[in-house]
């Protein structure tokens, strides 16, 4: 059995194909492990979906910030919406379909055989493995069920910004949210800052990537991450960050989880653009 976490898509589904078929993935043992992010910006975002919905039990997948987009904007929630943005998702005859199997998706995986942590963005300071599946489930039970409308109703935001676990009600998912989709830098004492989106060394002095801060209660455990794509691929002890550009004309990447972190790659068929969030 082989297990891959490969990188954000984000509808680049030509280099998604040609990165699967490179794997030789056998498909009654293999896994593949996404880190969000599957839709948005890139030409193939409904081909996207269908492909990693096919997949079944084969595939996990966690939420990343543009996929939790695409089901605000299924749901009315056009605050952010950009004109035609993902029509080919929301306007398809399996749309509906589709956007109801990504809201069943986790916001966090967590495989402790394999010591690995799965997030799309990031982690607390504050909160260990157990403690990050426990809060992302509660998400996931509002994404899922009757109060879904409700939840996206009130998504966005950068307030609160610092975990308490006396938090309640929509803050208390809006914080939960955005730390696992959408956190990339932290004030020491785990304040987040939803505006840096450059790689490391271009933030102001104040600010740490989320991964640095000293007292991490996930520095212990394999955190595999994406939504960075200025940070590139990051391979350290415990941590591996595999947004890798695709969709900004840089290549998709996968990683072996299962022994040695063994990389693979595809190149993007896009011109190179700058990233941003």
């Amino acid at each position: 059995m082989a297990i891959y976490a490969i990188g954000d898509v984000q509808g680049c589904c030509d280099e998604l194909e040609r990165l699967i078929a490179s794997l030789r993935i056998d498909p009654a043992r293999d896994e593949l492990w996404f880190v969000g992010d599957l839709v948005n910006r890139g030409p193939r975002s409904l081909d996207t979906l269908r492909l990693v919905r096919s997949l079944g039990s084969q595939a996990t997948v966690v939420l990343g910030n543009h996929d939790i987009h695409l089901i605000a904007l299924a749901f009315g929630n056009r605050a952010r919406a950009k004109d035609g943005e993902l029509a080919d998702v929301l306007d398809a005859p399996d749309g509906h379909e589709l956007v109801d199997w990504l809201r069943h998706r986790p916001l966090a995986h967590y495989r402790p055989e394999l010591n690995t942590l799965m997030v799309h963005a990031g982690v607390p300071p504050q909160w260990d493995p157990l403690l990050t599946i426990k809060l992302a489930r509660e998400v996931e039970l509002v994404l899922r069920g009757r109060h879904c409308a409700e939840y996206i109703r009130d998504l966005y935001g950068e307030q609160p910004a610092r975990w308490s676990p006396a938090l309640t009600g929509q803050d208390r998912l809006r914080f939960i949210t955005n730390c696992l989709t959408r956190m990339r830098y932290c004030e020491v004492d785990g304040t987040l800052d939803l505006r840096e989106t450059g790689p490391p060394g271009s933030q102001p002095g104040y600010l740490r990537p989320w991964f640095e801060l000293q007292g991490r209660q996930t520095a212990m455990v394999r955190v595999v991450f994406g939504h960075w794509a200025s940070l590139g691929l990051l391979k350290r002890d415990n941590l591996l960050g595999i947004d890798t550009g695709c969709v900004w004309g840089r290549k998709l990447t996968a990683v072996r989880l299962d022994g040695p972190a063994k990389t693979f790659s595809v190149p993007s068929q896009k011109s190179q653009k700058v990233p941003d969030t």
